[in-house]
């Protein structure tokens, strides 16, 4: 019988700049085909809300997601499936910076979640695995894709193919993360000082800067590198960059407004 349910609250902080996404659905956070559908409303929420810079996603309970209601996927038609990860991936769509917090099991399409971000900060006790070979399938929201892309065609293979965990330092060695933190209270902090340094930071910059790697990364090299100088030119004009000169100049911090 398929799970109901896949909460995901969302509530914002520093004066409304960053919004916190807390997947809450039990001590595994398993996700529904519901929260799916959630978290696509929440980021069409957050992404048309221009005081938002910053995205966090965490999980409550001992583990951040064990992956996805199987009982729930069967339910669905298979032709339904052709737009499957449309909406857990939206991370990747969004204009902001996308930081996830993981501790404990980030399995299945909960991977496939994190990959979709930009920022994924972890635990020494983290495991990452997409094990839907063990089910006579694959990984279906962009996991094949993207975590070869990131750690690698070989080693993406060897884990997709057997279905074997990754480890917390594992993950930090490949790239896959950019921390691995002792503990959860270390991940909240290292998770804080990042929010810090993306929120000094002129927003339109950060936005541009996010597409031009993820447009750029599998384009030819030549086009990649036009791409950024076309970004680059479109933002000497723009306020933000005027503003950062200024208070370079003048040994103070800028303000930047996101023009």
């Amino acid at each position: 019988m398929p799970l109901t349910g896949g909460e995901i609250r969302l509530e914002r902080s520093h004066e409304g700049r960053v919004a916190n996404l807390t997947l809450d659905h039990g001590r595994y956070n398993i996700i529904t085909m519901e929260t799916r559908r959630v978290m696509a409303e929440r980021f069409a929420e957050i992404d048309a809300d221009k005081n938002v810079q910053v995205v966090v996603i965490r999980a409550a309970g001992e583990h951040f997601t064990s992956g996805g209601d199987i009982a729930g996927f069967l339910e669905v038609d298979p032709v339904d499936l052709t737009d499957l990860g449309q909406d857990i991936t939206a991370p990747s769509r969004s204009p902001k910076p996308v930081i996830v917090a993981i501790d404990g099991y980030c399995f299945g399409v909960g991977l496939e979640l994190a990959l979709s971000a930009d920022i994924r900060i972890a635990t020494d006790r983290s495991r990452f695995a997409l094990p839907e070979m063990k089910l006579g399938m694959i990984p279906g929201s962009g996991g094949t894709q993207r975590l070869a892309r990131l750690i690698g065609l070989s080693r993406a293979k060897f884990h997709i193919l057997t279905g074997k965990r990754i480890t917390g330092q594992q993950a930090l060695d490949w790239g896959l993360t950019s921390h691995n933190c002792a503990d959860a209270e270390e991940l909240e902090k290292t998770v804080d000082k990042v929010v810090t340094v993306l929120l000094g930071y002129s927003p339109i910059a950060l936005r541009t800067a996010k597409e031009v790697l993820d447009r750029g990364v599998d384009a030819p090299l030549y086009t990649g590198i036009e791409l950024e100088r076309k970004a680059y030119s479109m933002l000497r004009a723009s306020e933000d960059f005027a503003e950062g000169v200024a208070a370079f100049g003048e040994k103070r911090v800028p303000k930047f407004v996101g023009r």
